[in-house]
């Protein structure tokens, strides 16, 4: 087990991760939504700028001890914590828990 402060100081690092890489993000690349709980992150970007903006956010850490990874939608549903995102055809979103 961890110090109780651990996921504290966890939470700082990756605000500060974070607040770099969206500010530091090429403008073609910055996602419309970005959305973080803990280490897990939902943002809302072109397709075909996902590797790139993931390729920028793994160049921002300089421990190196980080690497961000991707999950597209398919068919208009993502799953995201223990929810799932289903985009509708009216551009309405559906949440299933």
């Amino acid at each position: 087990m961890g110090s109780p402060v651990s996921a504290v100081i966890a939470n700082f690092y990756m605000e500060k991760l974070e607040r770099k890489a969206l500010q530091t993000a090429p403008a073609e690349c910055r996602p419309k939504i970005w959305k973080r709980y803990v280490d897990d992150v939902l943002d809302v970007i072109k397709k075909d700028l996902v590797k790139n903006f993931t390729n920028h956010l793994n160049s921002i850490d300089d421990t190196n001890s980080i690497k961000f990874t991707y999950e597209e939608e398919t068919s208009g549903v993502i799953p995201f914590l223990d929810m799932l995102i289903n985009r509708q055809p009216d551009k309405t979103v559906k949440i299933q828990v």
